[in-house]
């Protein structure tokens, strides 16, 4: 992961993001576990791009908020700029949310295209942790590791 500058977002940006991760996971698809979650991506341009999970009865099938947030993003021909994402559980009331393992990575591919290292706000009911991407994922593998 590019060694990108720590960001930090004021309070107003801070909640934006984070209202616009709670918008999304009001529309997960979610019959399996009950757990809606939401992401929001803060792009340098100022665009935010959300996503929510949407599960399969084939568990393997379903996909986490963050990976549909970057394919959209990706979609949109979005290649770098990543300074921030939001992360939430409608659920989620004491320990704050935070990416799974498969997300931290596909935030990572995201993050190296532009040589940044996204805040991720890790949120629950009542708190906000705040932790930069490489803290999540250290020592991560990305494109520079291939041939």
């Amino acid at each position: 992961m590019g060694g990108g500058a720590e960001v930090s977002l004021s309070q107003d940006e801070e909640q934006t993001l984070i209202d616009a991760a709670f918008a999304a996971a009001r529309g997960a698809y979610a019959p399996y576990s009950d757990y809606p979650v939401g992401a929001a991506l803060l792009f340098d341009d100022g665009a935010v791009i959300t996503g929510c999970n949407v599960e399969n009865a084939s568990y393997g099938l379903s996909l986490c908020a963050e990976t549909v947030a970057v394919a959209k993003a990706l979609g949109e021909g979005r290649r770098g700029g990543l300074t921030a994402v939001a992360v939430v559980g409608l659920k989620a009331d004491r320990e704050p949310i935070t990416p799974c393992g498969r997300c931290r990575q596909v935030l990572n591919e995201v993050a190296a295209l532009g040589s940044t290292n996204p805040l991720v706000l890790c949120v629950s009911k009542d708190d906000v942790r705040r932790v930069s991407l490489s803290a999540l994922l250290p020592h991560a593998f990305g494109p520079g590791h291939l041939g």
